[in-house]
């Protein structure tokens, strides 16, 4: 992973200092509050329903157990000992009190990490596939492309107060597994027809009140163009984005409004202008990037691994439904993939607390050279986990309750932390988790229903995708009392989609037996080997609809 340099910690450092100072002129009246909500902001710092929230920026995903222990020290130290990954990546601190919060970001910043543009109006955390780097099929790793652009955003001046905030996701296989159809910018690695590396752009995808899907503006952009394309996409944008109205202020509101053909026409002709003054990459500076995510040093003997593994897998049932729910392919013969599911049984979605956080580093430390990811449905990877050793990180993640098998399943749900913390928030969530992993607890009724993703949102602007997901659902306030409606048929991955509401809301208590009427038609309806989203694709909502309002007897 990459590391800072002598002038990356000294900006870093800077950057808290100034923000410690900052926090004491405000709690000593001499900043008022409009004024300093601007300077938290750039922080990662908001003040949410029950507490602050401070957002940690997670580039791409990827820590090393130092920052693993240092986030457990920091729950303990000024929190309530655990913390929140979110769909970005990044790691949220929901109790932090709002005068230690610079004594955090100096921790944080010992292990080369911060808060800068975690929120705002500025460029987000850069985020791409987890499985990066270790897909046989992937054409390139995404990461180092990740970490030319962190570099590029990181307090660019020309960036720092964008129309609203805006962000990019990379992916570098055809499987998308970081919904970057419905980013500000979504690149995809491709190689053209001459054999070379680039890039597919797609740009005004979104969610929130008005969900869109992005739109192909380049077919290949070559590599060494990258930042120059990025920065012409950009500066059409900050030119022509409407600051007066923020619900209308993101790109997909722009790129609808002028035609994709005009905006692209627009990009196309800044780019050129750039193009006269600004240097592309160089392969010397690719190249120093890539270096910061070489192979590692992957032991040949891992293969011979394989056998024992193939033993325990016949002997052990529970380990073998783990192996094959919660493990992934790797292009190195011997290792595999291994998902840490943050969803178990009636706790929060995307909580982890400082014991299990030093549970995982020290996993990570033994058996997976260092690292750690999180991903964008709010799980943990070891990505790469030699084959004679699963078994026993097995036995670890369960008794720390991480080895819940349900990846992929329905309880696999995103949640945002809903009204129980969010000011923006219309309806509780986590309850309404709850009421649903009680209700579908048996993981063999799960497995048979195969691959279905669950998104649920507290409000409008979908912090959790629901508007993507195979099953969404939204909290709306009725009169005071939590309501929710239901989404079918969408997707964040390769095949995006957006899904179709099926009807009126639904009160709080009648969420999960709803859920239950539409899985009983997709079983009744469903091909062989059909996922439920081809089912709705297939057939359309309306039978689910009838099933789900049809008259009580």
């Amino acid at each position: 992973m990459y590391q800072y340099n002598e002038q990356d910690q000294t900006l870093i450092n800077q950057r808290v200092s100034q923000y410690r100072d900052q926090t004491r002129r405000f709690l000593a009246g001499e900043i008022p509050d409009e004024e300093f909500r601007a300077l938290r902001l750039m922080n990662g710092l908001y003040i949410q329903r029950q507490a602050p929230m401070l957002r940690i920026a997670v580039p791409y995903g990827l820590m090393n157990s130092t920052q693993i222990r240092k986030l457990a020290d920091i729950t303990r130290k000024f929190d309530k000992n655990y913390a929140h990954f979110t769909t970005r990546t990044n790691v949220q601190l929901n109790w932090p009190k709002l005068e230690q919060v610079p004594d955090i970001l100096e921790q944080l910043a010992e292990v080369q990490m911060h808060a800068i543009q975690t929120s705002g109006n500025c460029l987000r955390n850069t985020t791409t596939d987890h499985f990066a780097g270790i897909i046989p099929d992937e054409i390139e790793d995404p990461r180092p492309w990740c970490e030319i652009i962190r570099q590029w955003t990181t307090l660019h001046p020309e960036f720092a107060y964008l129309p609203r905030k805006f962000k990019i996701a990379v992916t570098g296989c055809a499987e998308d597994r970081a919904a970057s159809q419905v980013h500000d910018i979504g690149l995809h690695i491709v190689k053209n027809d001459a054999g070379e590396v680039g890039f597919e752009v797609l740009v005004g995808g979104g969610l929130g009140r008005t969900p869109v899907i992005g739109k192909v503006v380049r077919n290949f952009l070559p590599k060494h163009d990258l930042l120059t394309y990025l920065e012409a996409i950009l500066r059409v944008y900050n030119l022509n984005g409407r600051r007066d109205n923020k619900y209308k202020a993101r790109i997909k509101i722009l790129v609808n409004a002028l035609g994709v053909e005009e905006f692209t026409r627009l990009v196309e002709a800044e780019w050129e202008l750039i193009r006269k003054t600004e240097t592309r990459l160089s392969d010397t500076h690719i190249k120093r990037i890539k270096g910061f995510f070489a192979p590692h040093p992957y032991a040949a003997e891992a293969v011979d691994g394989v056998a024992a593994l193939e033993q325990k897998l016949a002997e052990d049932q529970d380990f073998n439904t783990w192996y094959q729910r919660n493990t992934r392919e790797h292009k190195v013969a011997g290792y595999r993939a291994v998902i840490v599911s943050l969803k178990p049984h009636l706790k929060a979605p995307g909580d982890i607390t400082d014991v299990q956080l030093d549970v995982v580093a020290d996993l990570a430390d033994q058996y997976n050279f260092g690292e750690i990811r999180s991903t964008h449905d709010q799980n943990l990877v070891l990505a790469h986990v030699a084959a004679a050793d699963l078994f026993a990180v097995w036995q670890v993640l369960a008794e720390q309750n991480l080895a819940r098998p349900n990846i992929g399943t329905l309880t696999d749900m995103i949640v945002c932390p809903g009204f129980d913390f969010c000011s923006l928030a219309n309806a509780h969530t986590l309850a309404v988790a709850d009421q649903i992993n009680s209700k579908f607890d048996d993981l063999d009724y799960l497995y048979d229903l195969g691959d279905i993703k669950l998104n649920m949102s507290g409000c409008i602007n979908a912090c959790a995708h629901h508007h993507v997901s195979h099953i969404g659902i939204l909290g709306v306030d009725k009169n005071g009392e939590d309501y929710y409606q239901i989404t079918l048929g969408g997707s964040s991955r390769e095949d995006a989609s957006l899904g179709k509401i099926i009807g009126k809301s639904v009160p709080q208590a009648e969420v999960a037996n709803t859920i239950e009427k539409i899985l009983q038609v997709f079983v009744e309806i469903r091909s062989e080997d059909e996922r439920f989203i081809d089912t709705v694709r297939r057939v359309g909502v309306a039978p689910f609809k009838e099933r789900v309002y049809a008259p009580v007897n």
